[in-house]
């Protein structure tokens, strides 16, 4: 199956969404162990339940047959799969046809690595996930990692000219007095900066209420030293964006929790057991990966048309003390 298969009929969800953006989880597995998405001792899918890049391809391949314009490689870390550049280069081929963007998320510890081989093969774009810039605090966050070692593959990135999103979860008590300067920072380097509430997915070793940040508290003191105006332009994800100080820098915000962002929804997400969630915060899912091997391209188009049948209008996330995870899996296991 390629993409010159005649095209079918586009996605479109039961309460008339059309679907247009595809996030891929290559992998569940992460160098760091970051608080509030992991619990320290994690147990990652065997080997075996995992699917294989060329099955992942497929898949991805067969929505953007089907509309889809935007696909986004996450993890987990999508750059500790052995191998996933050659996933990275075939989806790369379709950008400027099919496909209008093909991007990463990615916690930035390989980018000196893996920089300019994303940029060669169809990548513009990247969001790297970074929570602080002080080295014992993002230490502590992700419990051993070395900010350095981010902030430059940052710089390796954009010397290979991919633009930066830089993606910040906003941590009560955490990083909160570090979100002003994290602004300054991205608008002298010429990135944007996207802030987003921890979301109550998988159990972690702490109570997620006591780092609950609302971002219409955020935003609230970002406007008191810096002059945002909102920008309607969008990235096809949820975030809201303003304008920064009148310059190039965007500041998002993503808030599932202060200010619902399911109307629009036109985003769904793909597994590396090659699982379809139709939703972020809902658990029901449909086994693509079995619905290619057992019944081919017209198995895994009937697969895809049940699960867009079901996918709900909004999430249930809710966060209070003691409150159970809106949903048992760890967000590295949907992909971000």
């Amino acid at each position: 199956m390629t993409l010159n298969d005649s095209p079918a009929m586009p996605l479109v969800d039961g309460f008339g969404r059309t679907i247009r953006y595809l996030r891929v989880s290559v992998t569940d597995r992460c160098d760091l162990r970051c608080r509030y998405c992991m619990a320290e001792h994690m147990t990652f899918l065997p080997r075996a339940k995992i699917a294989t890049l060329e099955e992942l391809a497929i898949i991805a391949e067969r929505f953007v047959v089907r509309g889809v314009r935007k696909v986004r490689l996450s993890g987990g870390e999508p750059l500790v799969r052995r191998d996933v550049m050659q996933l990275v280069q075939r989806l790369g081929r379709h950008v400027g046809g099919a496909l209008d963007e093909l991007t990463m998320t990615t916690n930035g510890t390989r980018l000196r690595e893996h920089a300019g081989a994303l940029f060669d093969a169809g990548l513009r774009r990247l969001n790297v996930s970074l929570d602080s810039r002080d080295p014992a605090r993002f230490r502590h966050i992700t419990r051993h990692g070395e900010v350095a070692q981010v902030l430059d593959g940052i710089k390796a990135a954009r010397d290979a000219g991919l633009a930066i999103k830089i993606n910040m979860v906003a941590l009560k008590g955490v990083n909160e007095d570090e979100i002003a300067a994290m602004l300054d920072w991205c608008v002298a380097e010429g990135h944007d900066l996207t802030l987003i509430e921890t979301m109550p997915l998988g159990a972690v070793d702490e109570d997620r209420t006591d780092r609950f940040l609302p971002l219409t508290v955020v935003k609230e003191r970002l406007d008191q030293r810096f002059t945002l105006a909102r920008d309607a332009a969008q990235t096809g994800g949820p975030a809201r964006y303003w304008r920064v100080d009148g310059g190039a820098t965007r500041l998002g915000l993503i808030s599932p929790l202060t200010q619902n962002f399911c109307d629009g929804c036109n985003r769904v997400r793909l597994t590396t057991e090659g699982r379809l969630y139709t939703c972020l915060g809902h658990d029901d899912h449909r086994d693509l990966r079995a619905a290619l091997r057992e019944g081919g391209v017209e198995g895994l188009d009937a697969a895809i048309e049940d699960a867009l049948s079901t996918k709900p209008r909004r999430h249930d996330f809710r966060i209070g003390r003691g409150d159970a995870p809106a949903v048992a899996r760890h967000m590295s296991v949907t992909g971000g």
